[in-house]
């Protein structure tokens, strides 16, 4: 007989612009040295935020342009997956500048505080702009509250 897995709080959703922020469309510049364009084979990683013990949504839309072109780091639908090109190295960083949102080692998004990244469950103490974003990398990031960070996330098969 197989234990069943143990029961994870399911964090509500902070209510209004704050923890629903919104992809912003870019026009297909340059940003720092992520270029828009064909972004060719890339791989997976699942992102959570939490600020005050409440989920922040990550949109759709991240890091795709106004005509289409796509950064090496996109959003694809609201679930926190984040395609990252295998071509370069990126960081958490990259996708904070792409999503056109503020990450430092004390804000996230428009929250400010001690910021704590948790990467397949082990706590980074470093600044979370230098994380590097590796495949099925489960990340979490939190401000203002503790949420026990998962260790993994079950990506789709083939990712």
């Amino acid at each position: 007989m197989i234990a069943a897995p143990p029961y994870v709080h399911p964090w509500p959703i902070g209510v209004g612009p704050r923890y629903q922020p919104p992809a912003r469309v870019r026009a297909g510049r340059p940003v720092g040295r992520l270029r828009c364009g064909r972004s060719g084979t890339t791989f997976a990683v699942h992102l959570e935020l939490f600020a005050n013990r409440r989920v922040v949504i990550v949109p759709a839309g991240i890091g795709v342009a106004h005509d289409g072109c796509r950064y090496p780091l996109t959003t694809s639908d609201p679930t926190g997956v984040v395609r990252v090109a295998r071509r370069g190295r990126h960081t958490l960083g990259d996708l904070f500048a792409v999503w056109g949102r503020q990450l430092s080692p004390r804000a996230l998004l428009s929250f400010r505080g001690r910021v704590r990244v948790f990467v397949d469950g082990r706590e980074r103490r470093a600044d979370p702009r230098r994380i590097v974003l590796r495949r099925h990398d489960e990340i979490v990031v939190e401000i203002r509250g503790y949420v026990a960070p998962h260790p993994f996330y079950l990506f789709p098969r083939g990712e």
